[in-house]
């Protein structure tokens, strides 16, 4: 039968005692026992080096472990988990990037994580797999959204503004506001204008103050502002931010790696807290999508520089150019059509549509706005 842990010293010293009487065959005597002749022999062996302390269990673990990590880089695995909150695959490649030759795979590194207890295992399976597209090069789309606000210990609530590059995944913008205004947005822009040049595009939400909440898709002062500098405006679909994924995921990033890591006094210890990161973000930590690059190695500024004067709308000589009225309204083949508020005083293009007959498009530079089907006009 099967020793009882509990009473296993008990069991072993019945069966040294009986051994010493030999009034059983050994083998006999071991099948008694349920045990092997071999272990039988090692039970005497130690009782007659060691006495009763010779039977005690001892432990399993391996004298030596040559496939064991090395105690310097177990102990900068966990510094860097520490310090970031990266998992297997990013510590790994940091390490590598660090100069590290003896770098044990992510797999052993996750098992490191796991046994000093720095894994939460229900986050670990909820973690979701995205599959993600990419424009080819820096600066055809930039991302850009606010993070969810937070209070501060004494200068209120922060929304921290963030702008991606699509390409290369480089964080261009990470400020620490305390409005989500036109203004805070647009003065935010022109800084990152000036230092990085201009993109080809910027894809937003539709809520303020890029968007228009109760009519997707319409200008804003913001998205005027964008068009006149020669930049795409698109949005996202209404209740899918996964269109703008990639600065989703970057405010995941955000979140885990620095906001829930701090509490905050002011505003100005959050921007001290985002700067520090972000140096972090786009020049050491390893990016999955990337296949464990950084993002610096990936962007390079644009071509495209600020202007000093904001340039007015240009159109071909085809076009029917049309004022918009302080209201926000063109009149079109004697239909009124109501644009935007924000295009007040601006002069917008009516040119026939290339995809649909009888429908007229109507410009604001080269963005379209809004089109007129006159099929459906009132007669």
């Amino acid at each position: 039968m099967p020793w009882d842990v509990k009473d296993i010293m008990n069991r072993r010293e019945d069966f040294i005692r009986e051994a010493a009487t030999q009034a059983l065959p050994f083998s006999e005597l071991c099948r008694k026992y349920a045990i092997t002749r071999q272990t039988g022999y090692k039970w005497l062996a130690r009782h007659r080096a060691e006495g009763i302390k010779g039977l005690a269990e001892r432990s399993r673990r391996p004298h030596h472990s040559p496939r064991r990590s090395a105690q310097n880089i177990e102990a900068q695995v966990l510094e860097l988990r520490q310090e970031h909150g990266w998992g297997g695959r990013k510590i790994a490649q940091r390490l590598r990037d660090l100069g590290e030759t003896q770098i044990p795979a992510p797999a052993t590194i996750t098992e490191i994580l796991r046994r000093h207890g720095m894994i939460d295992e229900q986050a670990s399976r909820q973690r979701q797999h995205w599959q993600r597209f990419e424009h080819e090069y820096p600066n055809s789309l930039w991302q850009m959204d606010f993070k969810g606000d937070f209070p501060t210990l004494e200068s209120g609530r922060c929304a921290p503004l963030t702008v991606i590059d699509d390409h290369s995944r480089y964080n261009i913008v990470l400020s620490a506001c305390s409005r989500t205004t036109t203004q805070v947005v647009q003065e935010a822009l022109e800084r990152a204008f000036r230092c990085y040049g201009l993109p080809s595009c910027i894809n937003t939400d539709n809520g303020t103050p890029w968007g228009s909440p109760s009519a997707p898709g319409q200008l804003t002062e913001l998205a005027v502002w964008l068009i006149r500098l020669g930049i795409h405006v698109s949005y996202s679909r209404p209740y899918h931010p996964q269109t703008n994924g990639k600065d989703e995921r970057f405010h995941r990033s955000l979140k885990a790696e620095v906001l829930q890591r701090h509490a905050f006094t002011t505003h100005a210890h959050v921007q001290r807290e985002l700067d520090r990161w972000r140096q972090v973000y786009n020049t050491e930590r390893p990016h999955e999508a990337l296949g464990m690059a950084v993002p610096v190695t990936r962007y390079a500024c644009s071509l495209r520089r600020m202007p000093e004067r904001l340039p007015e709308p240009e159109y071909g000589p085809g076009d029917e150019v049309l004022l918009v009225n302080a209201s926000g309204v063109v009149r079109v083949r004697g239909e009124k059509l109501k644009l935007s508020i924000a295009l007040k005083g601006l002069q917008v293009a009516a040119r026939p549509s290339k995809d649909e007959d009888g429908v007229i498009d109507i410009w604001f530079a080269h963005q379209r706005v809004a089109k007129l089907d006159l099929k459906a006009a009132k007669p």
